[in-house]
């Protein structure tokens, strides 16, 4: 499970920090400056952020059900494994602009964080 919580936080850090940066070079002196005034980024700029938004609600929740889990000692490593992998084809549908399939997506990985809390509290 430590590896997944790894792993998620490489996620957290390459959709929040990396791919704004690397889609946004053209901008570079902006990522340096002071950003007193918002400058206008590509579609799929726009849309990492908003990706990057929505896992950033879903973040604190799902490190909190993986510490439980190891702390209780329940194994949940296919279910992390899943919501993890569902998160980063998450972030691959949202840039790409693929709508429908991104909702499921998202459905699937709250799933997964409603499993995985059911299974720490003994209901499953």
């Amino acid at each position: 499970m430590i590896d997944i919580i790894v792993l998620t936080l490489l996620l957290a850090l390459i959709q929040i920090w990396l791919l704004p940066m690397l889609l946004n070079l053209k901008n570079m002196d902006y990522l340096v400056s002071n950003r007193d005034e918002a400058v206008a980024g590509s579609v799929m700029v726009e849309r990492v952020k908003r990706a990057s938004a929505n896992l950033q609600e879903s973040l604190p929740a799902f490190l909190a059900l993986a510490v439980l889990a190891i702390h209780q000692s329940v194994d949940l490593v296919t279910v992390a494994s899943a919501w993890l992998a569902l998160r980063g084809a998450y972030l691959a549908i949202y840039a790409f602009g693929i709508t429908h399939i991104r909702s499921v997506v998202w459905v699937g990985s709250v799933a997964c964080l409603v499993y995985m809390a059911l299974a720490i509290g003994g209901i499953l």
